[in-house]
């Protein structure tokens, strides 16, 4: 039964930083750990870590990190060392970079994607 108030997701464990579905951020931002984003994110995003994109979140940024897994809206370039993952309902317009990619069905996409490793 729909009560028409939805719930906020979880924090992920081992997620250190999350980024409220109120919160606008227009900037850059750094650090070695994971990050959640339930807000929305204008400029520069640099992690060493995982960025996790709920469906609440809205990045208009490039992205550079190890893991990038996307529920929500991303306008921007994805540059990945490890892993990209756009799950069901997302939105990304922009170019991906890592050596893995999985789009699930359902998952919008527009861009162009470059899958090659570095020194190989």
């Amino acid at each position: 039964m729909a009560t028409g108030i939805e719930k906020a997701p979880a924090p992920r464990s081992g997620a250190h930083t999350v980024i409220g579905t109120s919160i606008v951020i227009d900037g850059e931002i750094s650090g070695g750990e994971d990050l959640v984003i339930l807000g929305t994110v204008k400029g520069k995003i640099s992690l060493k870590e995982s960025l996790f994109v709920e469906s609440s979140g809205v990045i208009e940024a490039d992205i550079e990190t190890a893991n990038v897994e996307v529920s929500g809206h991303v306008t921007g370039n994805i540059a990945a060392s490890e892993k990209v993952e756009l799950k069901a309902n997302c939105k990304v317009v922009g170019d991906i970079r890592s050596p893995r990619i999985l789009i699930a069905d359902g998952a919008v996409f527009k861009g162009s994607v470059d899958m090659e490793i570095k020194g190989k």
